[in-house]
C-alpha cells in the first residue's frame, strides 16, 4: 500500500506560501514579509475587547474537534482588573 501525504494549507505551515522551496522561514525573514503585523497591530493598537470582537467575528475555531469557537474562549478570561497576571492557553 502507498501512503500519499497531502500537502493542503490545512496541514501544512502557512509560511510555506512566502517561500518557492518550502523550507522554514527564519524570524527575521518571515517579520520582512509582514509576519506578525496582526498581533503586532493587536497589542499595540487594540483594547482586550477589541481584539476579542475580532477573534469571534473571524469564526476562528478550536483545534480540540469539537469546533468551539476561539472568540467565545476568549470572552470567558475574568475581567477582574485586580489581576495582574492571567494565563489562556489555546
Amino acid at each position: 500500500m502507498t501512503k500519499h501525504i497531502v500537502r493542503t494549507p490545512e496541514t501544512h505551515p502557512l509560511t510555506w506560501r512566502l517561500r518557492d522551496d518550502k523550507q522554514p522561514l527564519w524570524l527575521d525573514e518571515y517579520r520582512s514579509k509582514n509576519g506578525y503585523a496582526g498581533a503586532e497591530k493587536a497589542l499595540k493598537g487594540l483594547a482586550p475587547d477589541e481584539i476579542v470582537g475580532l477573534v469571534k467575528d473571524s469564526g476562528l475555531k478550536g483545534r480540540g474537534g469539537a469546533g468551539f469557537s476561539t472568540g467565545l474562549k476568549w470572552s470567558l478570561m475574568p475581567k477582574d482588573e485586580s489581576m495582574n497576571i492571567r494565563y489562556l492557553l489555546v
